[in-house]
């Protein structure tokens, strides 16, 4: 097999092991799931709210935005509780930066959201 035969094996293998992340996130972790619902339904309220092209670029975008830094999140929190399953300090407080860090997504994403929604109902 050829140096090129290898590199699209290898990105098929690269997107089925990422394809299995995706799924892994979003059947068995809550936070992931309960993301993934209020984006739905955000998604909804778009259609019924006729947003336009602008509009759905950023509420996309923010949706992503808490899908990665949640999906980052759980990852540093597995890996925590990998290297350290019982509390420790140090451990806690790295949990808590990567929550953090999640949170600041949604902080974001729900400014987006008020500059988005708020005109419609004014």
């Amino acid at each position: 097999m050829d140096s090129e035969s290898n590199f699209f094996l290898n990105r098929i293998k690269a997107v089925k092991y990422a394809a299995k992340g995706f799924w892994i996130l979003i059947t068995s972790e809550k936070s992931i799931i309960a993301q993934v619902i209020i984006g739905i339904l955000i998604t909804i309220v778009g259609f019924i709210m006729n947003i336009s092209a602008t509009e759905w670029m950023f509420q996309i975008f923010a949706i992503g935005l808490i899908l990665v830094a949640e999906s980052l999140n759980t990852a540093i929190e597995k890996i925590s509780d990998f290297i350290h399953p019982e509390y420790h300090k140090k451990i806690g407080h790295i949990k808590d930066i990567s929550a953090g860090a999640a949170f600041f997504a949604a902080i974001f994403a729900v400014i987006i959201g008020l500059i988005i929604y708020i005109p419609k109902f004014i």
